[in-house]
């Protein structure tokens, strides 16, 4: 058996899975995340850590597994963000991750040195604030203490993965997400690393997704309960992850959307794809020769999170059963009522971090669950501008495969459904599709499996076929909603007092 880890904003899914992939058990560690207005996204590595040896201690008591049945280990994590270790591999300050955009001074510093399209050419990405390699230029130049203490920059994969092992590495899937990654050739950039004025020493050896990083040392075996010595494969990044558990693996294996804290819609492809209007990026893929064209709004389940614990505070477990009955029954485009849903700033399609959140059409006449409705047809709104993307540039997308907390909700699905076109399914695994993915590209590099063995480990439990007439009306929705933004996104960069 293996276990895998998916290090999530708002806990570390864990699995434990047999030899051929199939899920025994899984657990959720939860551990908080910082968020402050000027935006502030932050956690504690140390959280994280704590997280992977309470999940794997529980698995191995609650299953009644001995820690020699253990084969091996694989980690998915958070992409995006920048974890500053000193001389010694510990934290200098609180990690810096993915929702974070604090930095677009030095962001424009970069685009300033080396070009917006030149720099998309070759990071597959638009130069951003949510990007690692900024985060990092920020703390260089607003905490020169800390700063001065920083002898390595990873990102949260690596930083467990370094606590298991006492090896630093990262994976291509991983790399692609600092923006300082030269895609086609697989190496550090080094004239983005210039412009940035980071020492290239400072970033980890890149090793292949499935390459065994190292062996669980003593100290991680008193940690997590796991037997010194069991192998660890160095694992990717989380979105490139839940396409394997999606069963992306090739660009005949169609579309998923994740809908998590971030949401994001992706294919598998066998070279980056260059949007010309740059809406969407590319990373590699955790599978060998292969990419994987993302657009990825900053906050697609975060919305629904946000108006839920906004609207019933108390922590009520049926909160978001009784606010999704009530939406059911609401209208809210149809009713003149939009929700715009960068209350994080946004990422796809506009990479804007100062995009604001907001309720157009508001009237006295609607209570929550319109609001809630709103907040539902935003999302699916926002990730149709992000379809388009790749229909637009020959990635057709027919049919959508849903994972993530939100495929949970059967009338979000059907919203997606009427929203978008086209069909959408739902699969036995949703939550778990990132620890899935962890689990296969675990599996591949101990040599137990190639990665078309996830194809067997989930299946469709349910479909949602679009209504032509609901659609149309979406379609002519969709084109006041884009409008909203337009409309606001002076306003939204305007709206601080100076």
């Amino acid at each position: 058996m293996i276990i895998a880890h998916d290090l999530g904003t708002t806990g570390n899914k864990a699995s434990l899975h047999s030899d051929d992939g199939k899920i025994i058990a899984h657990c959720t560690i939860n551990y908080p995340a910082h968020f402050a207005a000027g935006g502030i996204a932050e956690q504690d590595p140390l959280d994280w850590w704590n997280a992977i040896g309470a999940a794997t201690k529980k698995l191995l008591a609650e299953n009644k597994i001995t820690n020699d049945q253990i084969t091996g280990v694989g980690i998915s994590g958070q992409m995006m963000g920048a974890v500053l270790l000193d001389s010694d591999f510990k934290p200098v300050r609180p990690a810096i991750i993915w929702a974070d955009y604090r930095s677009t001074p030095q962001t424009r510093e970069l685009v300033d040195a080396i070009g917006m399209a030149s720099a998309y050419k070759e990071l597959g990405h638009q130069l951003n604030p949510t990007y690692s390699i900024t985060k990092a230029m920020w703390v260089r130049d607003n905490e020169p203490d800390n700063w001065v203490k920083v002898k390595h920059i990873c990102l949260a994969k690596d930083y467990v993965n370094y606590r298991l092992t006492g090896r630093l590495a990262t994976d291509p899937s991983d790399a692609s997400s600092t923006n300082a990654f030269d895609q086609i050739n697989g190496i550090w950039s080094e004239r983005v690393l210039k412009a940035a004025r980071i020492n290239p020493a400072l970033m980890p050896e890149i090793l292949a997704s499935t390459a065994i990083l190292g062996e669980i040392t003593n100290e991680a075996s008193a940690h997590t309960g796991l037997k010194t010595g069991t192998p660890v494969v160095v694992g990717g990044g989380d979105g490139p992850l839940a396409a394997v558990g999606a069963g992306i693996i090739s660009p005949q294996d169609g579309a998923y959307v994740c809908m998590g804290s971030s949401s994001w819609v992706s294919v598998s492809s066998t070279k980056p794809l260059h949007d010309p209007k740059m809406r969407s990026m590319t990373f590699n893929h955790v599978v060998p020769n292969h990419f994987v064209p993302t657009a990825t709004m900053q906050a697609g389940g975060a919305s629904l999170q946000w108006i839920t614990e906004t609207l019933i505070p108390e922590n009520n477990p049926d909160r978001y059963k009784i606010l999704l009955e009530e939406a059911k029954s609401q209208s809210a485009a149809e009713d003149g009522l939009y929700f715009l849903p960068h209350i994080m700033g946004e990422r796809s399609p506009y990479w804007n971090p100062d995009a604001s959140g907001a309720f157009i059409g508001l009237g006295k006449h609607h209570n929550r669950g319109h609001m809630v409705r709103a907040v539902l047809e935003g999302v699916a709104f926002n990730l149709l501008t992000c379809i388009n993307a790749f229909s637009e540039n020959g990635s057709d997308v027919k049919t959508v495969d849903v994972i993530g907390g939100g495929a949970g909700s059967a009338l979000w699905l059907q919203i997606f459904a009427d929203v978008w076109g086209i069909p959408v399914q739902s699969r036995s695994i949703v939550e778990e599709a990132n620890s899935l993915g962890a689990a296969v590209t675990t599996l591949v590099g101990l040599g137990k499996a190639e990665f078309n063995i996830v194809k067997s480990l989930s299946t469709i439990t349910s479909k949602y076929t679009p209504n032509p007439n609901a659609h149309q009306d979406y379609l002519n929705a969709h084109q006041i909603f884009l409008k909203g933004y337009l409309g606001l996104e002076t306003w939204n960069s305007n709206r601080f007092i100076k």
